[in-house]
Order: structure tokens, then sequence, then C-alpha cells
């Protein structure tokens, strides 16, 4: 890889960088994803864990995914801007809000998912093959 990829927070108390490409991208309608992207969809990037470093204080919300999983969902404590996710069974793994990112022009979607919980009128690119719940997992 070539470049690192960066982000931060609204308020800049944190700040990511990332060492790998993303895994994958994916769009998620999910109730759960519709509550932290203020009711519309989040767009997520996937990347090994090892690859991802963050500067500043994180704080993490835990819940229970549909899919069982136990999810951990980091956010800035100051500005309250979503940051990450992370699955606690597959802890390999970080995904990272595409708004954060200080590029998002690495963040086009491979897949929408979770398009079942979508409401009427979410706006779905035909072009991005859409799935009613989660796909398998990354790795």
């Amino acid at each position: 890889m070539e470049q690192t990829i960066e982000g931060r927070c609204l308020c800049g108390a944190v700040h990511i960088t990332a060492d790998a490409e993303p895994m994958a991208v994916r769009t998620c309608w999910c109730r759960l994803c519709q509550y932290l992207g203020a009711g519309s969809a989040t767009v997520n990037l996937c990347f090994p864990a090892d690859a991802v470093h963050v500067e500043g204080e994180v704080h993490w919300y835990e819940s229970k995914a549909d899919s069982g999983n136990d999810l951990r969902r980091g956010f800035c404590p100051t500005c309250g801007t979503p940051l990450f996710s992370v699955a606690v069974q597959r802890p390999h793994l970080v995904f990272i809000r595409a708004g954060a990112l200080d590029d998002r022009s690495i963040a086009a979607p491979q897949a929408t998912i979770g398009v079942k919980e979508a409401p009427e009128w979410a706006c779905l690119n035909p072009a991005i093959p859409a799935h009613d719940g989660q796909l398998p997992p990354v790795a």
C-alpha cells in the first residue's frame, strides 16, 4: 500500500490511521445502523484490526446484533462522532465509518446489506448488490 488511510472525528480529538486497503465496503440499513446514521444507512469499511491505529480517547457502547454477535461501537466522547464497530467474536476485524475518513472516495460500497429493514423512502443503488440481511464474515 502506497499511502496510509487517515480519518478523524468531528472535533479532531480522535485520529485514525489504517495501513491496509479495506477488505470490504458495505452500506448497511439494519436498524442498529439507522440509529448510528441518524435514520439513514451507514457506510462501513472493514480493515484488519492490526492495521488500524487510533490516537485519542474512544468510548465504547456494547450491544447485541440481530446475528447474535456481541458488538462494540466506538465513538468520540467529546463530539459523539460514530467511528468504529467491532464484533467481539471477530476481534481481528475493525469496521470504520466512512464519514470519519479524510478521503471518502475509497468508501464506494461493494454491497448493501440489511435492506429488509430499510424504510420505503431509502435510496438503493440498483448497480450495487443488495441483500436482505448480513453477508458472511469477510475473514
